[in-house]
């Protein structure tokens, strides 16, 4: 059994954290307002990590550590806030311990529909995804052995972006093909709980994982797909530049060699639940 704290607990810490109490392990969640109800024996620690002071309560004696906050907006500073002076504050009191810390594939700039992988060239071109870059880099600068979960397109219950999307007659890049990537939620849970498996049985771990699943996609093949599955109306083409941004393939390959094996491993699995559901 292990000692674990989740700093930032919405969907996917919350859920981990039930996950990983279930299996016997003692969870903490750091919330900026947490629940006043019993949930399920996970333990709350009410904190906004932008404070120092907020953190000052915390135990120093956890075992294992996971970073899966969201910022409050879209602004820089709201992601300086999180990325920058919340994890400093974070990783002076707890310099060397063993973190998980959920990033984002937004971190690559790259933009022809290349492939890429954890190898690959992260130079973002946006403020917010250079904050999480440089995270990133700073928390394995203290710690080469802390890992780096970087999920693409996040959906699922709650997170269904792409079906109001599609019920408004979307008009959506055809030619050059533009690719989206994405991971269901509950392999996002199931990716973190799995890598924290490998850790606690002495398996060695890369640096870094990129967590998206088996199907970069189109958008177009997708939104065509999910219109006809609605029954509503296909999307109709838009006309746009060779070069958009942030075009690209996410490759799962370093991750399904470890041994995790998805359960929605395409968007037609994921999607035709919630519509389904």
């Amino acid at each position: 059994m292990a000692k674990i704290l989740i700093v930032g607990c919405g969907a996917i810490g919350t859920e981990l954290a039930h996950v990983l109490s279930a299996k016997g392990h003692q969870v903490t969640g750091l919330k900026r307002n947490p629940p006043t109800a019993y949930d399920g024996g996970i333990v709350y620690f009410k904190a906004d990590i932008a404070s120092a002071k907020d953190l000052d309560d915390l135990a120093a004696d956890f075992d294992q550590l996971f970073f899966i906050v969201s910022p409050k907006g879209r602004t820089e500073a709201d992601y300086q806030a999180v990325y920058e002076t919340g994890l400093n504050n974070l990783l002076a009191k707890y310099p060397q311990k063993p973190w998980i810390f959920v990033s984002s594939t937004s971190v690559y700039g790259q933009s022809q529909g290349e492939w890429v992988d954890e190898n690959s060239i992260a130079e973002p071109d946006n403020a917010n995804s250079r904050l999480i870059r440089q995270a990133e880099q700073r928390l394995t600068a203290i710690n080469p052995e802390n890992i780096i979960v970087r999920f693409s397109g996040i959906y699922g219950p709650g997170r269904e972006y792409l079906l109001r999307q599609a019920q408004q007659g979307p008009s959506i890049q055809q030619n050059p093909p533009y690719f989206t990537n994405r991971i269901h939620q509950q392999d996002c849970v199931g990716v973190l709980a799995f890598l924290l498996e490998q850790r606690l049985a002495g398996v060695a771990l890369e640096q870094c994982y990129l967590a998206s699943d088996d199907d970069p996609a189109p958008l177009w093949d997708v939104m065509s797909w999910l219109t006809s599955q609605l029954k509503c109306q296909a999307p109709t083409v838009k006309t746009v530049d060779q070069d958009a941004g942030m075009n690209k393939r996410c490759s799962n390959r370093r991750l399904k060699a470890l041994g995790y094996q998805f359960n929605y491993a395409g968007y037609k699995d994921g999607y035709h639940e919630l519509i389904s559901g």
